[in-house]
């Protein structure tokens, strides 16, 4: 098989062959090969991709997600493949609702566990069958999924240390102010005390009359 543009050619013509009704669509955009696939099938898409010999998609480099609210199944799960013996790569998608389950692939690619797990933490799509699925960059304690859309800035929680009980603890979100008003004192807080220089800025004396 060829490298290059024709070889990824090749390689999205070869894909609905292989992959048969699991196949829903190919495109090939600036240099970069992206295939969809139905989601229950992607055990059986992975397989075929990795044992292929005119495909050999034997590495999984990373598994992550794309948020779209306005859509009826909102995430699309994006698992990114490396040929190396024919130096080609291909964009793996699928979508999910919210409350519907994507199956894993940790047990055809170990590397995936963490992957998945960042997406599960990260946006909230669960993976079935998954060996140890649970939060992975957040804590346990943590409340929603930080890279949905509808997720606040703000998030819900923050985090500080008590100097007096001696411990890190949760409190819920407060901010002083919604805005910035740029008046010189602290954003955030509002304090009412001279800034260091401020000084400066404070009217002269006076002078007496007929000085």
């Amino acid at each position: 098989m060829t490298t290059g543009i024709e070889g990824l050619r090749e390689i999205s013509a070869r894909l609905p062959q292989v992959l048969g009704g699991d196949f829903i669509s190919a495109d090939i955009q600036r240099g970069e090969l992206t295939v969809f696939v139905k989601r229950e099938s992607i055990l059986k898409v992975v397989t075929t991709l990795r044992d292929d010999p005119q495909l050999a998609f034997t590495q999984v480099i990373d598994v992550t997600a794309v948020d779209y609210p306005q859509r009826p199944e909102r995430f699309e799960i994006v698992y990114l493949l490396l040929s190396m013996s024919l130096n080609q790569r291909v964009r793996v998608k699928l979508t999910v609702g919210e409350e519907t389950a994507v199956p894993s692939i940790a047990s055809l690619f170990p590397c995936a566990d963490w992957c998945e797990r960042e997406v599960w933490d990260m946006y909230g799509v669960f993976f079935s069958d998954h060996p140890d699925l649970r939060r992975i960059l957040t804590d346990y304690g943590f409340e929603g999924h930080p890279l949905r859309k509808d997720f606040p800035l703000t998030g819900y929680v923050e985090v500080r240390y008590d100097v007096e009980q001696k411990r890190v603890i949760y409190e819920p979100v407060k901010l002083a102010q919604d805005f910035r008003s740029f008046d010189f004192l602290s954003p955030w807080e509002g304090i009412q005390k001279l800034l260091p220089g401020d000084e400066k800025a404070a009217p002269a004396p006076a002078k007496p009359a007929g000085t």
